[in-house]
């Protein structure tokens, strides 16, 4: 199928990032959220991303207008997915959330319309059951910085039709993502590694073990990790890792996946990560600068 409008729900950090791909990628996209401050936000992280494009050389004022185009903010769900051919939902790691989402989205959307949802952890199945029409329902999990990441992992459930995987495929490759297509398991194949190797630095930092970043430097020097770990949990965000560990342990029932206390604290604390200025490092200055921690 050929598609033309985009429908991304939510406008956070993830929902903004994929609406700016698809934008970009020439689809008429509408950008919905739920919070008009929120929707405002997403629409003026985007803009500034364009403009540092600019500023940079990399972006030319005609593109950032071309796209500028595409992008649309509706402030109703049903308006913003109504003509939508394919459907992203990139809502916050609440299960019950993302099933009521579905649950409208199965009778909002054509019935052609393929339904992706951004989640990092939870169960495909359910997400589609919640639908009504789980053939037409598929995992598309993107990586922070979306415009800048080029994975995009494909998530395949017992129900999802091959026309829905070589969709989701071809709208993959049209954004400018490697595809990769994984089992339905908790966790698939790139979360259930990043938050145990997450949690572990965060061990490892509380211990003593080394500075936050000496324990970065190892891995991005040792192991060619483009990011170290204690970094990539500020800008994925401490919440969202700490919930992503929470479900893997309740879903494999193995402590192993329980967040470390140190994660805990900092999330009770409002020390989220990058995006609320600071987390394990301080980034008040626009990089990561060592900081105490609790």
């Amino acid at each position: 199928m050929g598609i033309d409008t985009v429908a991304v729900i939510g406008a956070g950090t993830m929902g903004a990032g994929i609406a700016q791909v698809c934008a970009q990628a020439g689809w008429k996209t509408n950008l919905f959220d739920a919070f008009p401050e929120g929707l405002e936000r997403g629409m003026n992280a985007i803009d500034a991303f364009w403009d540092k494009g600019i500023a940079r050389g990399k972006t030319t004022p005609e593109q950032k207008a071309e796209w500028s185009s595409n992008l649309h903010a509706v402030s109703q769900m049903d308006e913003a997915v109504a003509d939508a051919d394919l459907v992203i939902e990139a809502v916050p790691e609440i299960p019950d959330l993302k099933h009521k989402i579905f649950a409208e989205l199965g009778t909002m959307t054509k019935d052609d319309c393929i339904l992706g949802t951004n989640t990092s952890s939870l169960s495909i199945a359910d997400i589609a059951a919640a639908s009504g029409k789980p053939e037409m329902v598929i995992g598309m999990h993107f990586f922070n910085p979306v415009p800048i990441m080029k994975l995009l992992e494909l998530v395949k459930h017992d129900s999802c039709s091959e026309e829905t995987i070589a969709a989701a495929q071809s709208a993959g490759e049209a954004m400018g993502k490697t595809t990769i297509l994984v089992k339905d398991v908790p966790g698939f194949a790139t979360s259930r590694l990043g938050v145990v190797l997450g949690n572990e630095a965060i061990r490892m930092l509380a211990d003593g073990v080394a500075s936050a970043k000496d324990i970065d430097t190892a891995m991005v020097l040792g192991y060619k990790h483009p990011m170290g770990p204690l970094a990539l949990t500020d800008l994925v965000g401490l919440d969202v890792r700490r919930d992503i560990l929470l479900n893997l342990k309740k879903s494999f029932n193995d402590d192993a996946y329980t967040p470390h206390p140190l994660l805990e604290k900092l999330v009770a604390e409002g020390r989220l990560g990058k995006k609320s200025g600071k987390g394990i490092y301080d980034w008040s200055s626009g990089s990561a600068e060592e900081t105490d921690l609790p």
